[in-house]
């Protein structure tokens, strides 16, 4: 008889618990799911070789593939650029005079 390990949090922290290899089920990787569920689309773009070879480079020192590290680069880029001219738009709005402000001073009576 097999002693059963009590469900414990401290039994799944310490891996006494979920770490055992002989009851781990291979799950079999379909892309066209992982590519929808991070909401991937597939995109054709030329780039220079050397640009390319750049990439690869630092995708190699960073641990990921270039193409990974493309797409962190454009999301960097976009939120970036998102948020500047969100900043722009707001400070505009701040700084454009109202109606009444705009208007010439008037003179007091008197």
């Amino acid at each position: 008889m097999v002693d059963k390990i009590e469900s414990t949090s401290e039994a799944w922290e310490s891996r006494t618990l979920g770490c055992d290899e002989n009851h781990a089920v291979a799950v079999e990787l379909n892309e066209d799911f992982i590519n929808e569920s991070l909401a991937l689309q597939m995109i054709s773009i030329r780039l220079q070789k050397t640009l390319i070879e750049d990439l690869k480079m630092i995708g190699q020192l960073n641990g990921i593939g270039y193409q990974p590290l493309i797409r962190q680069v454009l999301k960097r880029f976009a939120d970036s650029e998102k948020k500047q001219l969100l900043r722009e738009q707001a400070s505009q709005l701040t700084n454009s005079p109202d109606d009444e402000s705009s208007s010439e001073p008037k003179q007091a009576c008197g």
